[in-house]
């Protein structure tokens, strides 16, 4: 990246964003339909649905509102239009995004309606619009950007080119002062003591590894030990990956050669400091994704073999391949080809320039392939059935 700056879109706490969205953000699956309405009378705005519903408790209740007061507070957005069924949960989730300083307004359905709410509701966000699209872009730091990495669709190319790829520009963004957070937890699997070893401290190690035999624990317990075509995929069957093993071992390139990870997060937590975090996500392409955006991400790496679509309302997600096939017949997914690594041609330091000179240019405004296709999965992990 040219002199290690790039134009972003410095917000309120200080955080620097790559996007300048106006979301309409519901509270609960009952409240889509009035946040689409504001999004369609309001032109720019961006509605963001879910299948979520209510009734959380413990755990997935706190994962859920750490979701959605992320999702509201991530660089990438300007301002914040909430609308729940109840003025309670609505609160909540507008109060936690106030902290960052940026405009955001809450409306609650009940006792109102529909129409009058997405009157009132269409009116702030109109005035949100219009204020956010006099924001200007300003030079900053490459050591303010922070960076999530997953990859999805994979099969051997994926190890052997993209993941690497990945890898050779976090060992060269971490040293520069970045942030980036890496995850996927089952899909460490086999691969776990390597991960392990690579955390900064024997603590970070240790925590990284109660996080993921929690997990086996879970499948084990759930007598769901075997995992056939979720671990791998069919899809990364057929792109010759016959083992979690060996799909582990090419995911875990992503995290460089160099670099130590220096701490463990919970799912949607934000990064406390610089660095590479491992955050404890589900694999799921679209999940994960929303996690990250809610830690804050503003931009997303995602390595691909057999090619997967997956893109997000907020968090531009970067997709690149080093299996011709799929730079050939899904090319217009694909934001980086790098099929040149496995015929010799291209070194993964190579990739990796090209790879940071994508990232530079998405930061700067560019659309990645995912923005322009419209790809917008916004899925929230649910913990426990609801009460």
């Amino acid at each position: 990246m040219d002199s290690r700056r790039f134009m972003g879109y410095r917000r309120e706490n200080g955080r620097v964003g790559i996007r300048n969205h106006v979301i309409i953000l519901p509270v609960d699956d009952i409240s889509n339909a009035a946040c689409e309405a504001v999004a369609s009378h309001i032109r720019g705005t961006l509605a963001l649905p879910h299948a979520y519903g209510r009734l959380q408790f413990g755990a997935d209740l706190e994962l859920f509102f750490r979701t959605m007061i992320g999702t509201g507070s991530n660089p990438n957005v300007a301002a914040v239009v909430v609308i729940g069924i109840e003025p309670g949960w609505t609160d909540r989730i507008v109060q936690g995004i106030a902290k960052t300083g940026k405009p955001v307004s809450g409306f609650s359905i009940e006792r109102y309606g529909d129409l009058q709410t997405v009157a009132a509701a269409s009116r702030k966000a109109q005035e949100y619009l219009q204020w956010a699209s006099e924001l200007q872009r300003e030079e900053c730091s490459l050591s303010e950007l922070y960076v999530s990495v997953k990859c999805g669709e994979s099969d051997t190319t994926t190890g052997l080119g993209s993941c690497p790829t990945v890898g050779n520009v976090i060992d060269r963004i971490i040293p520069l002062g970045a942030t980036a957070s890496f995850g996927e937890t089952s899909e460490l699997t086999g691969g776990e003591h390597v991960v392990k070893a690579k955390a900064a401290t024997r603590e970070v190690g240790e925590q990284f590894l109660r996080v993921y035999n929690a997990y086996n624990e879970f499948i084990l317990r759930e007598k769901t030990d075997d995992l056939s075509e979720s671990q791998p995929t069919k899809g990364n069957i057929r792109g010759g990956l016959t083992t979690i093993e060996e799909k582990a071992f090419g995911n875990i390139e992503k995290i460089g050669k160099k670099t130590k990870y220096v701490g463990v997060l919970g799912p949607a937590e934000a990064p406390p400091g610089k660095g590479l975090w491992y955050m404890d996500t589900s694999s799921a392409a679209a999940e994960a994704v929303t996690l990250w955006a809610a830690s804050g991400a503003v931009v997303h790496l995602f390595p691909t073999g057999q090619g997967n679509v997956i893109g997000n309302p907020i968090l531009p997600v970067i997709k690149l391949s080093a299996n011709p096939i799929t730079c050939s017949t899904m090319s217009e997914h694909i934001d980086l080809d790098v099929s040149a690594i496995l015929r010799g041609e291209m070194t993964y330091d190579e990739a990796g320039s090209k790879l940071l000179e994508v990232i530079a240019r998405t930061c700067n405004g560019r659309l990645t392939c995912a923005e322009a296709l419209g790809h917008r999965e916004f899925v929230l992990t649910k913990l426990y059935r609801s009460a």
